[in-house]
């Protein structure tokens, strides 16, 4: 299970908060596949067979503050195990251009992130974090995350996503090792 983060709607859907769709829109686009609206699931959600794997691809239609209600319901629907889950979602402590895949860990105050783990047992699942850089001070978060970002901005993010998408075939293939290693090195040498 997939799921990519962010708030439905089209006033919210180029702002930086909406990273995590950006992301499964890419994978949704690859696997030609359209997500079809749930309101039991509180999702968007597509079956589908990315780089050769099935999975079930999740856009929350909650509002980020209330992602974990339709983790919860998607788990739950289609009896998953939530260590097979991969998050995708908005980082304020990464730079624009940076995405790095994370094992487990705590929520980093993400707000969505905190909602799953209120909703989740077993939060040692794969994270796909999105840099989205950091306006400087917490007053100035929220009106930060709820933004579009600058086209520059805009760009390193979207680049990063796409650095993100291919090294999904080893992260479908269970080597998590090899996509961090290969995703964070790519990034680091600015590729």
């Amino acid at each position: 299970m997939i799921v990519g983060l962010g708030n439905p709607g089209a006033k919210y859907a180029e702002t930086r908060h909406n990273a995590g769709f950006w992301f499964l829109d890419c994978l949704a686009q690859i696997a030609g596949v359209s997500l079809r609206s749930q309101t039991k699931l509180h999702a968007e959600t597509a079956k589908a067979t990315v780089f050769g794997a099935d999975v079930i691809l999740v856009k929350p239609t909650t509002f980020m503050n209330h992602s974990g209600q339709a983790v919860r319901a998607v788990i739950d629907y289609f009896k998953l195990d939530a260590r097979k889950l991969l998050v995708a979602y908005d980082e304020l402590d990464l730079p624009p251009g940076v995405a790095r895949l994370k094992q487990g860990g705590g929520h980093g105050g993400h707000n969505g992130m905190r909602d799953i783990f209120r909703h989740t047992t077993d939060q040692d699942f794969l994270r796909l974090r999105i840099g989205i850089g950091h306006p400087g001070h917490r007053d100035a978060v929220t009106p930060w995350v709820l933004s579009r970002a600058s086209s520059a901005q805009e760009r390193l993010i979207r680049d990063a996503i796409a650095n993100a998408v291919e090294v999904m075939p080893l992260v479908l293939e269970n080597d998590t090792a090899g996509a961090m290693k290969q995703l964070h090195t790519d990034i680091d040498n600015g590729i």
